[in-house]
């Protein structure tokens, strides 16, 4: 990979990222926002398969990637199956709502 892919590269992550802090801070649908921290994982795990290639460490860089994939992964079930029992439950998904619910 050379240094101008790289920077591509780079610059597709950090487009990413904008994108899934833009639904993380403005959305105030639960799914949603699930929906937008996945997003940034998925720039995360795009940023070390770059570095990794990038610093010849490939490697370390994909025993890195799989961690973060389980990680990602187990936050983003546990995250759904959380959403599911507030719509059950309460019968809203909208953050607002949810938050005037306070006791």
């Amino acid at each position: 990979m050379t240094h101008s892919e790289a920077e591509l590269a780079f610059i597709g992550v950090f487009v990413l990222f904008g994108v899934g802090l833009y639904g993380l801070l403005l959305t105030h649908h639960l799914i949603k926002l699930v929906v937008a921290l996945q997003v940034i994982g998925k720039a995360v795990i795009i940023a070390f398969a770059v570095a990794g290639e990038m610093s010849q460490r490939v490697e370390l860089s994909q025993s890195l990637i799989i961690t973060i994939i389980v990680a990602d992964t187990m936050v983003a079930v546990i995250s759904l199956a959380l959403v599911i029992q507030i719509k059950q439950r309460l019968g809203t998904l909208d953050v607002a709502a949810l938050s005037s619910l306070r006791r």
